[in-house]
């Protein structure tokens, strides 16, 4: 029987979210991955392997030996990935993988960029867009709020959810940001404000997307847990389905349950298990889409299951205790990573003020990029 060796979430750091001028992505970078060594307790020539994410404020052919180079790391395996919204997720799942075989012992998984400050909206959106297939898509003028509207509609069509259900979870995000100091939004909300926002692609009003920010956003993923608790990777999973939102063949099956299923069997657990959640939520048609696929909701109650307490901080499940993209923000890859960030904070009994009364003990990730294109799942336990 073939064993590998554990692969643990040793260590975790990120800047705040929103507007840092004058930084560049290696500036936010280094930040967040020095904080992620100190709490880690190792130093920089522990690090033998190295994974960034893609930065679109730049675009360099080689950004881990880059990044490797400005931060004075040697690592013996350096790698940069694109993934989209999914790319932090699958860094995780490929450092897991490389510790899990013995290639590495201190994965120094990072990503960040000043998309905010560095990057005009225009430039943004035209950068963004090209997620949409070049032939059929990208001509007609769609954006990336157009995609998931599209999508929302289809999907609320035939579940019969309603732009209310929406919104309660744009609040619940707010909600959770305002206790949290490096979150970029962090004024109160209600579901009548989500409601009466700016349209921006029907059904989708402007407290439906995430906001664009600065930031960046550090894990290790080691073979030695750290000294405030063991957080083991211990599942992971990856599905494609497609790339392009007119080749979706079923709103109702993008992938996100595939990716799912592998993690689960591989951590040998369920979704009824898991006590913490961190759901990726670009747009919020995004996150309720994601819970219902996952099987942490029926189809069309999810929003019932929040309206009953279930996603709350205090709740039986809780969902993005730090605001998710929604209200923490969002600067591309680090976006997604600080879902993870949060939950080996909470898990790890370092969250503060946003710490519930039960420290988490198993808390399921999921991550998606393109429109609802590549989905990454990955199983965390505290284990003793």
């Amino acid at each position: 029987m073939t064993t590998h060796t554990p692969a643990y979430l040793r260590g975790a750091g990120g800047t705040r979210f929103g507007k840092h001028e004058g930084s560049g992505a290696l500036d936010l970078m280094a930040s967040a991955a020095q904080q992620a060594l100190t709490s880690a307790g190792l130093a920089r020539g522990d690090v033998d392997g190295l994974l960034c994410g893609y930065a679109t404020t730049l675009p360099h052919l080689m950004l881990s030996t880059l990044f490797a180079e400005r931060f004075s790391l040697h690592p013996a395996y350096a790698h940069s990935m694109q993934l989209g919204g999914a790319t932090g997720a699958a860094m995780l799942m490929a450092a897991r993988e490389l510790v899990r075989s013995g290639r590495c012992r201190n994965v120094l998984v990072v990503a960040g960029e000043n998309r905010l400050s560095g990057q005009s909206r225009d430039s943004s959106i035209q950068t963004l867009a090209q997620v949409g297939d070049a032939d059929f898509e990208v001509p007609n003028g769609a954006s990336v709020p157009a995609y998931y509207a599209l999508m929302a509609s289809e999907y609320m069509h035939r579940t019969g959810i309603t732009s209310t259900d929406l919104a309660g979870f744009a609040v619940l995000m707010r909600e959770n940001a305002i206790d949290h100091p490096d979150a970029h939004l962090r004024t109160s909300i209600t579901v009548a404000d989500v409601l009466a926002s700016k349209p921006i692609a029907t059904p989708l009003s402007l407290l439906d997307c995430c906001p664009i920010s600065d930031g960046a956003m550090a894990l290790v993923v080691s073979s030695e847990p750290g000294e405030r608790a063991a957080i083991r990777m211990r599942g992971a999973g990856q599905a494609h389905r497609h790339q392009h939102l007119t080749a979706m063949q079923d709103v109702m099956q993008c992938g996100a349950a595939h990716a799912a299923a592998i993690a689960l069997q591989e951590a040998g657990m369920a979704p009824g298990d898991f006590d913490y959640l961190g759901i990726y939520d670009s747009f919020t048609i995004t996150l309720v889409m994601l819970l219902e696929e996952l099987g942490f909701a029926p189809r069309a109650e999810a929003a019932a299951r929040l309206r009953h307490g279930d996603f709350a901080r205090t709740g039986a499940l809780p969902l993005n205790t730090h605001g998710g993209l929604l209200s923490y923000g969002h600067c591309g890859v680090a976006g997604g990573m600080a879902h993870v960030v949060e939950a080996w904070r909470q898990m790890s009994g370092v969250a503060g003020a946003r710490q519930p009364a039960r420290t988490p003990q198993h808390a399921f990730i999921h991550a998606d990029g393109g429109v609802m294109s590549s989905h990454v799942s990955l199983a965390l336990t505290r284990e003793r």
